[in-house]
């Protein structure tokens, strides 16, 4: 029973953590401009961190530990320049890194 007390209560606290927003600036025509800019910037800057993340501990000692990395990345890039859809772009990238991973290097 304490268990299903504790799934109850972090899914009402993760349901109105994301309901809150909704309810602040429902009435408001116009957003403030922080939020704005936020809207602009923010999912770039996550993208950002996490290729960051990613390469962070890319090692050049072997080819082993920057080829699938640098492929996998490379045909993410590639495939969203030019075919502008982010799931593509995900897929075909880890795809080309697993393939390297496991059959190249």
């Amino acid at each position: 029973m304490r268990e299903m007390t504790l799934i109850v209560m972090i899914a009402l606290i993760t349901f109105f953590c994301r309901a809150l927003p909704f309810v602040i600036f429902s009435g408001q025509k116009q957003l403030p401009i922080l939020i704005v800019r936020l809207e602009k910037k923010l999912p770039v800057t996550i993208m950002i961190l996490l290729v960051l993340y990613c390469v962070r501990n890319i090692q050049f000692g072997s080819v082993s530990g920057w080829l699938p990395l640098c492929a996998g990345t490379l045909a993410t890039v590639l495939i969203h320049l030019k075919q502008k859809n982010v799931l593509l772009s995900i897929l075909a990238g880890t795809l080309v890194y697993m393939l390297f991973v496991q059959k190249i290097c």
